[in-house]
């Protein structure tokens, strides 16, 4: 397994986290929601601990423990003051290396995530999300649900879960990042200890494919008060060399409060409450995502609107003063989303999976400023284009709705 640390002793905290390179694409079809299920299970008890013990455990030392599952990885979590750090290390240990995944245990557990599937079913904006990623994706893993069907989740059983997790949690595809207020002579040993023992595994995961990303129209009716939309295009990966450009893109189109779409849509027009634009990018490939949520009659206007500014970007790019301040919210809001041990283990973690070496704060910062119009236009001449545009509707959409995108 690779350690990656940072020690902040300006800090009271630090967060440990287990990363390991596999999530929803690495599953078979028959397999869809078994990463997400695992992360469930390795909180069901241990050897050692019953579930109730390790909340109790983790309640005592007045830190926090989570985990979540992405597209491309599933991760672990402790946060504890300084003076936890080795009790917090084991505990972590415990639930990763010693989980028992109980068959009455992952029989309980079916039904808490068949419950976490409905709430995506019950809110519009995640619902019309997984729907868009589905059309711009198409079959390929990446398109699927995180959290799996149903079907999959009722028939999976724990020789199911075992298999799976023998395969892709391997230690060559984990990552331990550590930060926060910490001995770095006595992390390294504690870490050894409990994570050290473990041999890479023979038999490797599958690798992955690399998806085609698709154009389209995906209409679905359902009753709500307003349609929610998602209007997509092709991005790039997430260590592509045009990142910071695409990202400044973003920020001028709906990444930010002053963003064309926000003034023009919201402030502007009173069409939406809700108007943003967001990157998601993968180790091979990416997209952009707009979404919206207004009244079925003012559909057509919105989507018009949202194509009007990608049509702009894409052939007159931005102006200067728009890159500059797009610049500028870009380092604030970075410097401020580090100011947790949390963020800074989440960095430390990505930058290792992604680019197999540790990226500064300050090398980041210089990779911003250098962003040119020069190089902003030229991005934005190569992706935003409608040609390959893909639109998803979800709410009370009228007969005509978005007829002309069809």
């Amino acid at each position: 397994m690779r350690v990656v640390t940072e020690r902040i002793p300006t800090l009271k905290s630090v967060t440990v986290g287990v990363w390991v390179n596999t999530g929803s694409r690495d599953e078979q079809p028959s397999q869809a929601g078994y990463s997400h299920f695992i992360e469930h299970m390795l909180f069901k008890g241990t050897h050692k601990r019953s579930s109730a013990e390790i909340s109790r455990e983790i309640d005592a030392l007045g830190g926090e423990m989570n985990a979540f599952t992405s597209r491309e990885t599933t991760t672990y979590y402790v946060k504890v003051l300084d003076q936890q750090v080795h009790r917090a290390v084991e505990l972590l240990s415990d639930l990763f290396h010693h989980s028992r995944f109980a068959p009455k245990e992952i029989e309980k557990e079916k039904e808490v995530v068949l419950e976490e599937i409905r709430m995506v079913l019950d809110d519009p904006e995640d619902l019309v999300q997984e729907l868009h990623s589905s059309l711009v994706l198409g079959h390929h893993q990446l398109g699927r649900p995180i959290l799996g069907r149903e079907k999959t989740i009722r028939t999976l059983h724990q020789q199911d879960l075992l298999r799976y997790r023998d395969i892709h949690y391997d230690p060559a595809q984990t990552v331990i990042a550590i930060a926060g207020n910490f001995d770095q002579a006595r992390i390294d040993p504690m870490v050894a200890r409990y994570f050290g023992k473990v041999r890479a595994k023979t038999n490797q995961a599958n690798g992955r494919r690399s998806p085609a990303v698709h154009g389209g129209l995906l209409l679905r009716k359902k009753r709500l008060e307003q349609v929610h939309l998602c209007l997509g295009l092709k991005g790039i990966a997430a260590g592509h060399t045009d990142r910071y450009a695409l990202y400044a893109l973003n920020n001028v189109l709906g990444g930010s409060v002053s963003s064309r779409l926000f003034q023009e849509i919201r402030e502007k027009r009173g069409l939406a409450y809700s108007i943003y634009s967001f990157l998601s990018g993968y180790s091979d490939s990416g997209m952009i995502t707009i979404y919206a949520a207004t009244r079925a009659k003012e559909v057509d206007r919105v989507v018009e609107l949202v194509c009007r500014e990608i049509r702009r970007i894409g052939t007159k790019g931005v102006e200067g003063k728009e890159l500059e301040r797009a610049k500028t919210q870009m380092k604030g809001s970075l410097m401020l989303s580090l100011e947790s041990s949390h963020s800074r283990m989440s960095k430390l973690a990505k930058d290792e999976l992604t680019h197999g070496r540790h990226i500064s704060l300050e090398d980041m910062l210089i990779q911003i400023d250098r962003v040119s119009e020069e190089q902003v236009c030229n991005v934005g001449r190569q992706f935003f284009q409608l040609d390959s545009l893909a639109i998803t509707g979800l709410g009370p959409l009228v007969s005509n709705s978005l007829s002309a995108y069809r």
